[in-house]
């Protein structure tokens, strides 16, 4: 069960190694100790909190997780959604600044950070994977950037849209794992924003919306100006 989940989650065989196992804060692990430490988590489930001990750094295996920042006025910015075979929790301190919470049910592999530096010395596709991994992650940093300080509310919506539907199925079809409440948090929005943006795409037949989180590209052209 657990090669048939490391298979699916990348093209390339992970890399053999033994990691001790982290803490976890609730049930659900599963013990992988020759590829790292595999834990599964339900919707809502927290992997780590801000100010924790930055001990480990995951790449998801299946589902969503994201990272987020509660504001000193309790307001919350999430600052990504990390979907299969995505790299997170890397940090250049010593505790997390972010906390990281699963979208919905989702499996992780866990790689102890203290190890990883002479792992990836000596097994170049795990460097690769991290090294790839890492430049994945600070691009889109930098375009969720320019997306939160230069574009309206409808070119945000149309932005996501497109970036979530390349990030999964590729196709026109696009089934959002996340909440509006969460894409508001992401997009630097209101709820109602978020809704009003969805119902103004739909009425002018750039998409279709057969259920709140189920959305059909029906325009992806009109998207990509609003894009650009």
């Amino acid at each position: 069960m657990q090669t048939a989940l490391l298979t699916k989650a990348s093209s390339s065989a992970l890399p053999i190694f033994t990691l001790e196992a982290p803490q976890f804060r609730k049930s659900g692990d599963m013990a992988a100790p020759a590829v790292g430490s595999v834990h599964s988590y339900a919707k809502d489930e927290e992997i780590f909190a801000e100010g924790d001990r930055a001990a480990y750094v995951y790449k998801v295996l299946s589902g969503v997780i994201r990272t987020s920042k509660l504001l000193s006025d309790g307001r919350r910015q999430i600052d990504a959604f990390h979907l299969a075979g995505d790299i997170f929790g890397i940090e250049a301190g010593d505790e997390y600044r972010f906390c990281a919470e699963a979208v919905g049910d989702c499996v992780v592999i866990a790689y102890r950070r203290g190890n990883l530096g002479a792992l990836m010395g000596s097994d170049t596709q795990l460097a690769q994977d991290m090294t790839m991994g890492m430049m994945r992650s600070l691009v889109r940093a930098q375009n969720h950037m320019l997306l939160l300080g230069r574009k309206s509310a409808i070119e945000k919506i149309a932005t996501f849209l497109l970036d979530m539907a390349e990030r999964t199925s590729g196709d026109d079809a696009l089934d959002l794992p996340m909440s509006r409440t969460d894409i508001a948090d992401h997009l630097g929005l209101t709820i109602e924003t978020v809704s009003r943006s969805f119902t103004q795409l739909e009425r002018q037949g750039v998409i279709e919306l057969p259920s709140a989180r189920h959305v059909l590209l029906s325009n992806k052209a009109a998207l990509e100006r609003l894009n650009a």
